[in-house]
């Protein structure tokens, strides 16, 4: 073997560890997806405390790249997905014990943790394996693992629940055994530090410079939008399926979400054949197609209509993730690249758990399917905007 060849090697063996535990810390997020009904059932829940058990995972990851989202610039990325893959295997833990509401909490919350240490690290561990000139390639394997991971959390536990006996237990079995597959991953190729830095556990604020400030509003609120209408799927889906539809088919009820998942992961591919300036505004308007669909299919109860708002909103939602990573985080030098994405991802979740709860609140008022319609209506108009004023941008430059 000679020294090219093995250097050439290394980095592809480094990028499948890297992306493969950062498919799996994220699939670890929506495997309970499917099973919420499950949960429901057996423990007496309201459509609000799905909401909220959903939303304290959100936080979590808020709180991971809010506060430490700058951890891996300072100590280097493999520890820090090293981390990130263990919080998921703990969370993993935590579902095989006997289910109550503390500890389903606790777990969504650790789970929360790894997924925001894995969302921002992960991101700038697989853009730093990558040559300058296919930074575009290396942003969409970032954004396909992450919402690939996603979208396989959900199919398997939602096939595996209805297949496989003890449905609240093999999911997160073998969710564990792949956190142990993707960490002996990370130990045989990840890159070791450059320098060693030293582990300080202190809060850091994430800098975003100012250069790139508009744009990055711009691209919060895009996919913020996207992960706002993704989050009250995963949150009520597997309740309107059960409750409204009659369906009890917790395959079904992961095949709804995996189809918004898949699509955003298909949306990456999309958006490498695009424009860069088209990315965004095109993003949008499918997002707007999105909420048409869904609030038609909550005004007339039928399923089809809720199978295209999953896919329509899959590919606005992942055209917008990869405009937004292609403004915000490819545009700034390495040092400043895990800040700049934790911070986007931050925003992206603050707008993933916010809306899922105001839904869980607002349907115990007036109920989950006009609190779904009028929850339509607000993501339509914030994507028209932002995709309006987006377009406005890119002429003026």
């Amino acid at each position: 073997m000679t020294s090219t060849s093995a250097a050439i090697r290394t980095p592809r063996r480094a990028i499948v560890a890297t992306a493969f535990a950062f498919l799996v810390t994220m699939m670890g997020t929506t495997i309970p997806t499917p099973l919420y009904s499950i949960y429901s059932a057996q423990l007496s829940f309201s459509p609000l405390t799905v909401t909220v058990l959903f939303a304290v995972y959100a936080f979590g990851v808020v709180g991971a790249l809010s506060l430490f989202g700058r951890l891996s610039d300072d100590l280097g990325r493999r520890p820090v997905l090293v981390i990130a893959v263990m919080l998921a295997l703990l969370s993993a833990v935590l579902f095989l014990l006997p289910p109550s509401l503390p500890l389903l909490v606790v777990a969504r919350v650790v789970s929360g943790l790894g997924a925001g240490l894995m969302s921002g690290t992960g991101t700038a561990a697989v853009i730093d394996l990558f040559p300058a000139n296919r930074k575009a390639l290396a942003g969409t394997l970032a954004v396909s693992a992450n919402t690939g991971g996603l979208a396989l959390g959900t199919l398997v536990a939602g096939i595996l629940a209805a297949t496989a006996p003890l449905p609240l237990v093999v999911p997160f079995a073998a969710h564990l055994v792949l956190c142990a597959v993707a960490l002996a991953g990370l130990a045989l190729w990840a890159p070791a530090p450059a320098t060693r830095g030293s582990l300080r556990i202190r809060p850091r604020a994430l800098r975003v410079p100012a250069r790139i400030r508009g744009a990055f509003a711009r691209a919060v609120l895009a996919a913020g939008a996207g992960f706002a209408v993704t989050g009250v799927l995963t949150a009520v889906s597997a309740l309107f399926l059960a409750r409204d539809l009659r369906i009890d088919d917790h395959a079904l009820a992961g095949f709804v979400v995996f189809l918004a998942f898949a699509g955003m992961a298909a949306g990456q591919l999309v958006a490498r054949r695009m424009a860069t300036g088209a990315t965004l505004p095109t993003g949008c308007a499918g997002l707007v197609l999105a909420a048409a669909a869904l609030a038609l299919a909550l005004a007339t109860v039928t399923l089809v209509p809720l199978l295209v708002a999953s896919l329509v909103l899959g590919l606005g939602g992942g055209l917008c993730l990869n405009g937004g990573i292609a403004m915000t985080v490819e545009q700034v030098e390495p040092s400043l690249r895990g800040s700049v994405s934790s911070s986007f991802f931050a925003g992206l979740y603050v707008m993933l758990a916010v809306p899922a709860i105001g839904v869980g609140v607002l349907s115990g008022v007036i109920g989950l399917r006009p609190a779904g319609l009028v929850f339509s209506a607000v993501v339509a108009v914030l994507a028209a905007v932002v995709g309006i004023v987006d377009l406005v941008a890119a002429r003026r430059r």
